[in-house]
């Protein structure tokens, strides 16, 4: 697990930190903590701008604080693996922002395991909710990648988590594809071109055509 920090331009701390790398093939986990933190600072500028804005001009009104939490869930974790353990990473925006980190975690948890927005069980469903969750959403799902963040309104927060998600995809693709034109043809995501260890793992119990008893 990696950790980076900056301050944005108009002075808020921006803080990120990888749980899991699930693009090893892409970039390490210094690189995933530098471009976590680079999107968390998309998100300062917005929370700054929207905080500090006129009422009259505030599109989705005025934001009630200066600080965010966001809590992103690894899209290519199994169901099988533990919400605790399935987290990508972590952003915190502004001073106290990790005082909304439970809350945001509560949302993508909620949403990872409903396979909807969280926000409507809490308003809808109530009965999918349980002992322990949060009584507030909303979570964002956009193409697979979930994030829950907390600190402004439920409307707002679902505005600054999608757009997150939003960001982590496009930067996802656009280095992909600058690495499968810089490797050229082949069969797997990996640095070395063989096959991903659980695969390996699955099948090693059965004997190969070379070792079979003839």
């Amino acid at each position: 697990m990696g950790f980076h920090e900056t301050i944005s331009p108009d002075g808020l701390p921006v803080r990120a930190a990888h749980r899991r790398n699930p693009y090893e093939y892409l970039m390490n986990g210094q690189q995933l903590d530098e471009l976590l933190t680079r999107l968390g600072q998309r998100r300062a500028a917005s929370i700054w701008r929207n905080r500090t804005v006129a009422a009259e001009r505030a599109p989705r009104d005025v934001y009630p604080r200066p600080c965010m939490a966001f809590v992103l869930m690894d899209p290519t974790a199994g169901p099988w693996v533990s919400n605790a353990d399935a987290v990508l990473g972590v952003i915190t925006v502004g001073e106290g922002g990790s005082t909304f980190l439970p809350y945001a975690a509560a949302k993508a948890a909620g949403h990872r395991r409903l396979g909807r927005n969280y926000g409507e069980a809490v308003l809808v469903d109530p009965h999918l909710c349980g002992d322990g969750n949060f009584r507030y959403g909303h979570s964002a799902r956009v193409r697979g990648q979930i994030v829950g963040s907390s600190s402004q309104t439920p409307d707002q927060d679902l505005y600054e988590a999608a757009a997150l998600a939003t960001d982590l995809v496009n930067e996802l693709a656009e280095l992909h594809l600058a690495w499968e034109e810089r490797t050229g043809p082949g069969e797997w995501f990996t640095g070395d071109g063989r096959p991903g260890a659980e695969y390996s793992a699955m099948v090693e119990w059965f004997p190969s055509s070379d070792n079979a008893a003839v």
